[in-house]
């Protein structure tokens, strides 16, 4: 993995870590290179190029934290298996939103069509689990399977609550828990508990909050972008239908957002849509509940269970967080 290829809170990371995070990140990227080896020139390929497509690798970096500086090997596979998780999550994701770019480029869904991209994120997940499963790691299984349950039940729920403007900011909270922050929690507890050292649950409420901050910060990037920062257009959950925390704050602020329809609206009409919610202190607001969970976050690792340089290294991630996304 290059510094290039990765935002500047995990470089920072690995810089003061330099002794031996990059080292094992680079383990993982070999392995997850590896993984994607060996399943023909259609599924192989699109998997290769999916996972060198890159990201913030944040999930499996999580876990080497988590593991610490003496990670047995078991960790390296666990950071590569919940990646992969990761990253067939968002094919699977590509391919119900009908997505044309993630990151900048073509996703697998535009590039070679449903079916394919279909059995891509398939092939990503099962190498995901025969992973964990090579070590005998049982009670990793366990809980990153459990992880995924609550992705699929996330993701239902938004499907559900598509174009429903109506939605509380409880439900909203209760899908981002689901979709987004299990997954930074079950990287930080697999990650521990693949070391044994002590700590495992208090380390994943750590994700549990960074992740549910990151979920946040995503959501007030849709409505700021731009594509450069982004890699996909201005108002893209707008266009999905997925009602997100700015526009329901910004319809207490804003009368005329009470009687939004998402049903039919076009790109220039997300814009604009984008640009009211802007207007009302909403964006402000969800930039503040972020950074009071990344304050959470950063308590726990008052904890005696973390070593000094464990409390640096987690504190950093948390605060890059909001250094990234706000």
């Amino acid at each position: 993995m290059t510094r290039s290829s990765v935002p500047p809170p995990v470089t920072a990371v690995m810089d003061a870590a330099s002794a031996w995070l990059p080292v094992q990140m680079a383990r993982v990227e070999d392995r997850l290179a590896e993984l994607a080896v060996g399943y023909g020139p259609r599924l192989g390929a699109e998997a290769e190029a999916t996972l060198n497509a890159g990201g913030k690798r944040l999930r499996p970096l999580l876990v080497l934290m988590a593991a610490g500086e003496g990670a047995p090997e078991r960790a390296v596979r666990a950071a590569s298996a919940v990646e992969l998780v990761h990253m067939a999550t968002l094919v699977h994701d590509d391919v119900l939103d009908g997505a044309p770019v993630r990151r900048g480029r073509p996703t697998v869904v535009a590039r070679s069509g449903r079916e394919r991209a279909v059995g891509v994120g398939d092939l990503l997940l099962s190498r995901a689990f025969a992973e964990l499963a090579a070590d005998g790691g049982e009670e990793l299984v366990a809980e990153l399977s459990s992880a995924c349950v609550a992705l699929a039940l996330g993701e239902l729920a938004q499907r559900h609550d598509a174009y429903d403007t109506s939605i509380s900011e409880e439900r909203y909270l209760e899908r981002c828990s689901l979709k987004t922050a299990r997954l930074f929690e079950s990287a930080c507890r697999v990650g521990r508990l693949s070391s044994g050292a002590p700590g495992a649950e208090r380390l994943a409420e750590f994700g549990r909050e960074i992740g549910l901050a990151f979920q946040l910060l995503d959501d007030v990037l849709d409505v700021t972008g731009p594509f450069e920062r982004t890699g996909k257009a201005r108002g893209t959950d707008l266009l999905d239908g997925t009602v997100t925390l700015p526009l329901i704050l910004a319809r207490r602020a804003d009368p005329v957002l009470e009687g939004t329809d998402l049903g039919g609206i076009d790109q220039d009409a997300a814009e604009a849509l984008c640009d009211r919610i802007a207007a009302t202190p909403a964006l402000d607001e969800v930039r503040e509940r972020a950074r009071g969970g990344i304050d959470r976050a950063k308590r726990i690792l008052e904890e005696p269970d973390f070593t000094d340089e464990e409390r640096q290294l987690f504190a950093m991630i948390a605060d890059g967080v909001v250094e990234r996304y706000s």
